[in-house]
Formats: C-alpha cells, sequence, structure tokens
C-alpha cells in the first residue's frame, strides 16, 4: 500500500503542475472557447450559476482529473478496488489541495485589488473570472478540492474496470473480430497477396490528391503548400538524423540558402538578374549541397552535443548575415528581397496557390523516389551502420568521413529545394522567415513522425504544420504543444507515429528482455553482469 500511495502523490503532483501551468498561461480561458466552437456552446443560461465557458473549461478540468486518478490507481501491488480506490483519491485530493490553493491566492489577489497581468500577461480579468468561477477566494479553493477528489475517484473506478474486464483484448483484436468476414474470403486474401493492389491503391490515392486541390480553396491550398514544403525539409533532415544519426540544428541555413539564391537571382532588386525559375532550381540545390560538404568538413569528426552546438552555431550565423545592414546591398538586409518571380511552363505563370500546390507535390514525390532509392541502397544501409555504430562501421570498412559529408550535402540540397519553393510561392523572402524555430519544427516533426520512415515524416508534418492550421486559437501555444507532444511521443510510443520496420524491431526487442524469475525487478542484462562479476571473483580466488 505504501508503493501506491506514493506513487499516487507522485501522480497527483504532476497532475497539479500541469493544471497550475495551464491556468498561469491562460491556456484555461482558450481551452474553454476552442471547445465551445467544437461543441457549439458558447452562448446561453447559467446552468447552476454556471456560463457555458465556465462548463467547457470545467470539462477540461474533468478530462485531466479522470487522467490523474486513473493514472494515481494504477496498482504495483496485487489488484483490488480498495486499493485503486485510494490510490484514486490520494491523487486527486493531492492535485486538488495545490490547485485549491492557486484558486485562493488568485482570488486573494484579485479581492485586494492586484494587477495580476504585471506578472502573468495572459491573466488578464476576464480569464480570472472565469477561473474562480465568480466565486469566493475560499468557495473557489474548496470547490476545486471537492472537484478533483470526485473526478479522481472516477477515473479510478474506469480504470479499474479497464483492468478487470475478462476479455483485456487490445483495440487491434477487436477490428479484426469485425473485420473477418471480409478478411477470411479467399478473394481478399488473393488480391492482397498480388503486387499489383498495392500499385492500384497509390494509383487512387495519386488520384485523389492531384484532384483535392481543385475542390479546395485558396487558404487550404496555400496550408497544403506549407506542410508539403515542410515534407521536404523533413525528408531532408530525416536523411542526416534518421538514417546517418548526425544531430543538426542548424538545418534551417540551407533552407535559406536555396531561399535567398532564388530570390536574389529572379529578383529585380537588388541585383536585377531576373533569371528564370527552372534555371534557378538546379543552382539552389547546388549551392545548398556545397554549403553542407563546407560545414561538413570541419565539423563532422564531432559527435553528438558537440555537433548539435555547432551546427546550431552556423544556422546562427546565416540569419544573422541576412539580417545584417552591412550586407543590404546585397541581400536587402532586415527588409528582405521582394518581387521573387515565379515558375512559368508553356508561358503560363504559377501565380496562384492551386498551381504551386501541383508543383510541391511534384517534388515531394521526386524527393520520396531519391530518399526511397538511397535508403534501400549501399548508401543508405553505411549509414544505417553508422548510426547504430560508428566505430564497428570504420572497422567494417565503411568510410565515415566520406557517408557524412554525403549525408549533409543530400540532405542541405533537399532543404534548397525546399528554401527555393518557398521564396517563390510568398514572392519574397526575409531574415524572420528563418529562425532556429524552424530547425526545430523540422526536427520534431522527424521525431514525432518516426525517425528513418518516408510516411512517418509525412505524418509528421500533417500534424505538427497542417494540425496548427485547424486549430488556429491554439497557434499562441504552439511551442507548449511541441513540448507536451514530444514528452509524450517518447513515453507512449518512442518510435514515433509512422516508425521505419527496423527502428520498431530495435525498440521491441530492447523492451522483451527476460526478467529472473528470482528477482522479477532485474533485467536480464543484469543478470547476465552478476553471473559474469561472480565468475571472476571465483576464478581470483
Amino acid at each position: 500500500m505504501k508503493i501506491q500511495i506514493r506513487h499516487a502523490l507522485t501522480t497527483g503532483i504532476v497532475s497539479a503542475i500541469v493544471l497550475i501551468f495551464l491556468v498561469l498561461i491562460g491556456f484555461h480561458a482558450t481551452a474553454a472557447d476552442l471547445i465551445g466552437s467544437l461543441l457549439d456552446f458558447r452562448t446561453g443560461a447559467p446552468v447552476f450559476g454556471l456560463t457555458p465557458l465556465m462548463i467547457n473549461m470545467l470539462l477540461l478540468f474533468t478530462i485531466i482529473g479522470i487522467w490523474n486518478g486513473a493514472r494515481g490507481a494504477k496498482c504495483h501491488e496485487p489488484d483490488s478496488l480498495s486499493k485503486s480506490l485510494v490510490g484514486g483519491l490520494v491523487a486527486g485530493i493531492t492535485a486538488g489541495v495545490l490547485f485549491g490553493l492557486l484558486a485562493y491566492i488568485i482570488g486573494l489577489l484579485n479581492e485586494m485589488g492586484v494587477r495580476i497581468t504585471l506578472y502573468l500577461a495572459s491573466l488578464i480579468p476576464a480569464s480570472v473570472r472565469l477561473f474562480l468561477l465568480n466565486l469566493e477566494p475560499v468557495q473557489a479553493g474548496i470547490f476545486y478540492l471537492v472537484f478533483l477528489m470526485i473526478t479522481g475517484l472516477i477515473g479510478a473506478l474506469f480504470a479499474y474496470s479497464i483492468r478487470s474486464t475478462s476479455s483485456k483484448r487490445s483495440v487491434k483484436d477487436l477490428w479484426g473480430d469485425v473485420t473477418a468476414p471480409v478478411t477470411r474470403q479467399p478473394a481478399y486474401r488473393t488480391a492482397m497477396a498480388s503486387r499489383y493492389t498495392k500499385l492500384v491503391f497509390y494509383a487512387i490515392l495519386l488520384i485523389i490528391v492531384f484532384l483535392l486541390p481543385l475542390r479546395l480553396g485558396q487558404y487550404w491550398n496555400y496550408t497544403i503548400g506549407t506542410v508539403g514544403i515542410y515534407v521536404l525539409l523533413g525528408l531532408g533532415l530525416n536523411i542526416v538524423v534518421g538514417l546517418a544519426g548526425l544531430l543538426d540544428l542548424g538545418y534551417v541555413a540551407f533552407f535559406a540558402i536555396g531561399a535567398y539564391t532564388a530570390a536574389l537571382l529572379t529578383a529585380p532588386q537588388p541585383h536585377n538578374l531576373q533569371w528564370g525559375f527552372w534555371t534557378v532550381v538546379p543552382i539552389g540545390l547546388v549551392l545548398a549541397a556545397f554549403s553542407g560538404i563546407l560545414l561538413g568538413i570541419p565539423v563532422l569528426r564531432m559527435r553528438g552535443d558537440y555537433l548539435a552546438i555547432v551546427t546550431l552555431g552556423f544556422g546562427e550565423i546565416i540569419r544573422i548575415l541576412s539580417r545584417s545592414d552591412m550586407l543590404a546591398s546585397f541581400s536587402g538586409g532586415p527588409r528582405g528581397v521582394t518581387n521573387v518571380a515565379g515558375p512559368t511552363l508553356f508561358g503560363q505563370r504559377f501565380n496562384s496557390p492551386e498551381a504551386f500546390v501541383y508543383l510541391i507535390l511534384l517534388s515531394c514525390l521526386l524527393i520520396i523516389f531519391v530518399t526511397n532509392r538511397l535508403k534501400n541502397s549501399r548508401v543508405g544501409r553505411a549509414w544505417i551502420a553508422m548510426r547504430e555504430d560508428e566505430v564497428v562501421a570504420q572497422a567494417s570498412g565503411i568510410n565515415i568521413l566520406t557517408h557524412k559529408l554525403l549525408a549533409f550535402a543530400i540532405g542541405a540540397a533537399f532543404a534548397g529545394l525546399g528554401g527555393v519553393l518557398f521564396a517563390s510561392r510568398n514572392a519574397f523572402t526575409g531574415p524572420e522567415d528563418f529562425s532556429l524555430m524552424v530547425s526545430i519544427n523540422v526536427l520534431a516533426l522527424v521525431i514525432v513522425g518516426g525517425m528513418g520512415s518516408i510516411p512517418g515524416v509525412i505524418a509528421g508534418a500533417f500534424v505538427l504544420k497542417g494540425l496548427p492550421e485547424v486549430l488556429r486559437q491554439l497557434d499562441v501555444y504552439r511551442v507548449l504543444f511541441f513540448g507536451g507532444l514530444l514528452v509524450i511521443m517518447m513515453i507512449i510510443r518512442p518510435e514515433g507515429i509512422i516508425p521505419s520496420t527496423r527502428r520498431k524491431l530495435e525498440l521491441k526487442e530492447d523492451q522483451e528482455i527476460e526478467p529472473d524469475p528470482a528477482h522479477p525487478e532485474s533485467t536480464s542484462v543484469e543478470v547476465a553482469d552478476n553471473v559474469v562479476q561472480s565468475d571472476l571473483q571465483g576464478q581470483e580466488k
């Protein structure tokens, strides 16, 4: 029982920290408005003195409270209903005491006339009134204490009912039962075994993708184009990080080189060269790849954190130089470069988001094909060997420096292509487009999607770039969600949304270490280590 209570206390403290943080940044008000939009419940008569926005806010707190109780009810001893209820109750009381104390302090400061916004800019008077539910400080504190206690008990009952269900079957098993009448048919098995089935599926998918922009508006086509550009960036960084295992935090530099190449060679100002788009594309690719090689020669002998810091510095150097007034006559300085020319095909200019969507989709298909061929080639296998163990790879005859430079050059070239398309589509490029957050976003989508996985990169781009466009009200909290999503992914699914087969098997093997029957808490690796040590001691004796 002591282990159960200690675990519940820890869970309650963590849940209280999450709740307090959400309130202090004003997210409870944003979430209430968003939930009201989704449920079409933003206005109406109060219910038991609670306005619709208050009810929406409490719905968010209910979800967190139930999760808190379910986690607190997790049994580390023989399972029972009483232990689950005690765990959920302790977790709920712990979170309720801390969260209720916050409500009391904020309510007391509000009554004293303290301007909380001077210290916490997001806690405007409206969000404070929403959080306090129009109650007195003591009443608000007691309300949240009781509220989290009740939700904690509900979460504990929910968790216990799931654990005690006789049919502990996964969603995959249930889905298999539903689809069994179809999947057991001989015709279905024959069709799935044929290699033409996959080709037909991909052909239908491509037709849908190429017809979709005709039905979407200008805004959504622009959003899809942005997602496609980040797919290009993600595929390039996937080679560097996912295949070769090189942590690059300055990847935005190559993106900027491609964009500025297109801008300076096609725009009338500042150099009035006005070259054609199709001439500039290979130049942008070559310059970005050459920059990757120049960066790689002096730094690729470094590993891990040192490599990440140096590449981060390179990205910041490129951004600062693009903002420099000394180079304003060359690169446009802080004002950037305007009137960047777009492509023309058969005399027709690509001057609409719909046209650019097709160009970006074709570029993505080309890069996916190249990446897939590289991944399955000798070069790709050499990259994977380097990622797993650089010393063993070098001992196997792999030229480490050459393959690192090749990974950097190819990844940089893909980023350069994305930069050219980005500048041409927007008809403008400037220093503010190439901040550190671009590198962080691309690295995040590779990790969330699944390192080394092409479908994972595409899924990560849609999750991290497409989903925020759907939920524009959460745009202010984008960094918060990035961090939270990364933490959740590392805990629940460290291999990513759509992991590569190799990485999925590696993580599965790590999780399937058999424990010692005599010592269940120790792993087989620890047991083997103890055996070796005992043998050495016996030899010494």
